[in-house]
């Protein structure tokens, strides 16, 4: 849900520790992240350190694990059964393929049909990125790209670019010289 809901990589998911969960306000302040061998640093680029909005029903789901979370000397939000970094490969083998399988999301051989949780940042983009009357948040590219962590606006561009509405300036033209020729024949 976390993932899905907020679009953060699999490091910062599985470096975030409570104390940057806002349960109270709805955010997640990612500071930091679990690189791949399972050390605690920095986010992956200066605005990889950003403030995440998160929505009611990730934030109820988020209040129920806590309750169940095991603890550990990191304080964790989804840490292993010791309470230390979770291995990025046994989340996929064993959290996210079985989850897809069961969800009938499987390829021709009845396989997980995503292999790597940077699915979920993309469709987390999707979302923000796609208009309301589809389902989406229809938000402007800048305030995507600042809930993703990327350093430049082109880089979320070129990455989801094509998920933007593409209108169809020809009706909007047409009403427009016709305004325009209005405009022209009235002051003649």
């Amino acid at each position: 849900m976390t993932a899905i809901f907020t679009g953060l990589r699999a490091s910062e998911l599985r470096g975030l520790p409570w104390s940057n969960v806002d349960l109270k306000n709805g955010r997640i302040h990612v500071r930091q992240r679990a690189d791949r061998y399972n050390k605690i640093g920095k986010p992956k680029s200066e605005a990889g350190d950003r403030t995440v909005p998160v929505p009611p029903i990730v934030l109820n789901t988020l209040r129920e694990w806590r309750l169940v979370c095991p603890k550990g000397a990191l304080d964790l939000v989804f840490p292993n059964g010791r309470g230390n970094v979770m291995r990025l490969d046994y989340i996929i083998e064993w959290a996210f393929k079985p989850v897809q399988v069961k969800a009938g999301v499987v390829d021709a051989d009845g396989k997980a049909k995503y292999t790597g949780m940077h699915a979920l940042r993309h469709f987390y983009a999707s979302w923000c990125i796609n208009r309301k009357v589809d389902g989406g948040q229809e938000l402007p590219l800048k305030i995507v790209q600042s809930r993703l962590g990327h350093s430049t606006i082109a880089m979320t561009a070129d990455t989801y670019g094509h998920l933007f509405p593409d209108t169809n300036d020809g009706n909007e033209l047409a009403v427009a010289e016709l305004a325009l020729i209005r405009r022209n024949t009235d002051a003649t």
